[in-house]
């Protein structure tokens, strides 16, 4: 590949790994199956789950509580163009959540998971996606329900 197409794909797929954790946090969570190709898969090993396709993804992701409040911090993008079409990337993520959230500020507190994601990009009429996005998660807990 030229070396500024590549750097192209990079940052295309770098976007999508940083827009995903903006949709969830500021925006509207079910819309990051827009990311994801139609037939584009979410893992998670450790709970055995997995979410399959644009229309499950957007009922996963849209099915948050309504009243959660979180923020992550991601670190560590690392893409790599594997083809034309098609990259990979690890990045590494720090989550912060409550459930119960009703507006001011939350007492900070720990992290609530710290881990990684192993992504899959495919592109598709010059458009890059997410093909698969796995969850890794080695530090975790429960989400912290704030007292009312």
């Amino acid at each position: 590949m030229d070396p500024w197409e590549r750097l192209l794909a990079e940052r295309a797929c770098e976007r999508l790994v940083l827009d995903f954790v903006h949709r969830l946090d500021l925006g509207e969570p079910a819309s990051v199956a827009e990311l994801f190709t139609e037939d584009g898969v979410w893992r998670w090993p450790a709970g055995d789950r997995t979410v399959r396709g644009r229309d499950a993804l957007r009922r996963y992701f849209g099915g948050r509580p309504t009243d959660r409040l979180s923020r992550r911090l991601m670190s560590n993008v690392l893409v790599t163009v594997t083809s034309p079409d098609a990259a990979a990337a690890t990045s590494y993520f720090t989550t912060y959540r409550v459930d119960g959230y009703e507006g001011g500020l939350v007492p900070a507190g720990p992290p609530t998971q710290v881990g990684h994601y192993q992504d899959t990009f495919g592109r598709a009429d010059g458009i890059w996606l997410l093909t698969s996005r796995t969850v890794h998660l080695p530090f975790g807990g429960p989400t912290r329900r704030l007292p009312r």
